[in-house]
């Protein structure tokens, strides 16, 4: 059975840095695309950052620039990280495979003061 844990989630003024570990088990990260997705109060869950088997990195445009993901293919572990932050990058943030057919997680509260 494959399991999702995000962590790294955090309190951070406008501007500041995050970076998101999601460790995976019951599956290697090289073998699928694998997702960073958010959910902000109200709205329903987006896809942000991707990254295929190839490990080509695809982003949302409302992040290009700021994000990364990548990967760490030894502990099984995506990563997002997170630059220049700004309010609107408050959410919950998972991740998954692309297509989500693994059971979420229980996600990471990212929250941007302003």
């Amino acid at each position: 059975q494959v399991q999702l844990v995000e962590s790294g989630g955090g309190l951070v003024q406008a501007g500041g840095s995050l970076r998101l570990s999601c460790a995976v088990s019951g599956r290697s990260t090289s073998v699928n695309t694998m997702g960073w997705y958010r959910q902000a109060p109200g709205k329903q869950r987006e896809l942000v950052a991707q990254m295929t088997a190839g490990g080509n990195p695809i982003y949302a445009d409302s992040v290009k620039g700021r994000f990364a993901i990548f990967r760490n293919s030894v502990a099984n572990t995506v990563y997002l990280q997170m630059s220049s932050l700004k309010p609107e990058d408050t959410a919950v943030y998972y991740c998954n495979q692309i297509p989500p057919t693994v059971d979420w997680g229980q996600g990471a509260q990212v929250t941007v003061s302003s």
